[in-house]
C-alpha cells in the first residue's frame, strides 16, 4: 500500500476515532487458524450492563472506514464487536469455497463465540453486503443469540433483474467493474451512485489515491465473494421471515439499491419488521446523516431492552 496520499491520512484519522469510542483493535484466529478475522471490540473484561452490538460493513472500504460515524454516540449505549469482513481489512481464511454471505455469517458467529461472554444475546446491525450477512447470522443463530436485527441499505431479495438495472445506471459491464473500481473514473461514478448529497468536485488523483489505497487488496477473493452471493439464486436462498424484530433502514435516494426494494424486502421479512426511511440521503445514509441514521438505531434496539430488564 502506497505511504503517502490522502487516503493513508484519512485511515489513521478513522482509526483514531474507533480507538476513542474505547474499542480496541485485534485479530482473533478461528477454525485452527484456518480463518483470522481482524475487529475493534469492546476493551476484554467490559462485562456491564451494556447491550453488545455487532456492525458489519458493506463492500468496499474496512469497518473504520464504513462505521466512523456510529462508534462514537453508540459506544456509550452498547457494547461494540465491528469486525472486518473476510477478504477485507485484515481479515482472511484459507478455507476453500468459503466465498458466500452465509460463510461470512459463520465466521462472525465464531468470532462472537470467541469473544462475548458465554450466554450474552447480541443484535446486529448490517449495511448493503453487510446486511446479507446480518440476515444469515440471525437466521443461523436464531433469537436465544440474536435479539434485534438492522437491515440497512441491503437488498435481500437482489436478482439477476437488480444486476442488470445497477449496470445500466452505472455504465458498466459487470457487476465488478461498479464494486471493485480499478481507476478515477470508475470510482467517481462509484461515488456519485453511493452518495445522494455528494456535490463538490473530488480531483482525479484523490481518486486514484482511494482506488489503490482501499481496492487494489484482495481483489480476486472479493471478485469470488461477489460471485459467490446466493440471493436471487433460488437453488440456495429463500428470503424467508426472522422471528427476531428487525428494522429495515434505507435512504430515500439509494441508487444502488432503489427505495422500491426497500418496501419489497420490509414486506417479505414478515409481521416483524418495520420500515423507516432516511430522507435526502443515498445509500450510505450512516455517512450522510449519521445523527439520523444513529437515532434510528438505538430508538428501535434499546426501548425493547429497557423493557425486558
Amino acid at each position: 500500500m502506497p505511504t503517502l496520499g490522502i487516503a493513508p491520512l484519512l485511515d489513521a484519522y478513522f482509526r483514531r476515532r474507533f480507538a476513542a469510542a474505547g474499542l480496541v483493535e485485534a485479530s482473533v484466529p478461528l477454525d485452527g487458524g484456518a480463518t483470522t478475522v481482524h475487529c475493534w471490540r469492546f476493551p476484554p473484561g467490559a462485562e456491564d450492563a451494556r447491550p453488545v452490538l455487532v456492525l458489519l460493513h458493506g463492500f468496499g472500504p474496512p469497518a473504520t472506514w464504513q462505521w466512523r460515524g456510529q462508534v462514537g454516540p453508540l459506544s456509550r449505549r452498547f457494547r461494540l464487536l465491528v469486525p472486518d469482513l473476510l477478504f477485507f481489512g485484515g481479515s482472511g481464511t484459507a478455507a476453500p469455497g468459503a466465498r458466500s454471505e452465509a460463510h461470512q455469517a459463520e465466521a462472525v458467529a465464531k468470532l462472537v463465540a470467541a469473544v462475548v461472554p458465554p450466554g450474552t444475546r447480541v443484535s446486529v446491525a448490517g449495511t448493503s453486503y453487510g446486511g446479507f450477512v446480518a440476515y444469515h447470522m440471525a437466521r443461523l443463530l436464531g433469537p436465544a443469540a440474536v435479539e434485534q436485527v438492522v437491515i440497512a441499505s441491503s437488498d435481500l431479495l437482489k436478482a439477476d433483474a437488480d444486476d442488470r438495472a445497477l449496470l445500466r445506471r452505472s455504465g458498466a459491464e459487470r457487476v465488478e467493474d461498479v464494486m471493485l473500481p480499478r481507476s478515477p473514473e470508475r470510482m467517481r461514478r462509484l461515488l456519485q451512485l453511493a452518495y445522494h448529497r455528494r456535490r463538490r468536485y473530488t480531483p482525479g488523483f484523490v481518486l486514484r489515491d482511494l482506488v489503490q489505497y482501499l481496492y487494489s487488496d484482495k481483489v480476486e477473493e472479493k471478485k469470488e465473494l461477489i460471485k459467490g452471493i446466493t440471493l436471487g439464486n433460488k437453488d440456495k436462498f429463500q428470503l424467508t421471515p426472522l422471528s427476531q424484530e428487525v428494522l429495515v433502514l434505507w435512504g430515500e435516494h439509494d441508487q444502488i439499491f432503489p427505495i422500491e426494494k426497500a418496501f419489497e424486502v420490509a414486506r417479505k421479512l414478515g409481521a416483524n419488521a418495520r420500515l423507516e426511511v432516511l430522507k435526502d440521503t443515498g445509500h450510505m445514509p450512516q455517512e450522510e446523516d449519521p445523527k439520523r441514521f444513529n437515532e434510528a438505531l438505538m430508538n428501535f434496539l434499546l426501548p425493547a431492552r429497557k423493557s425486558s430488564l
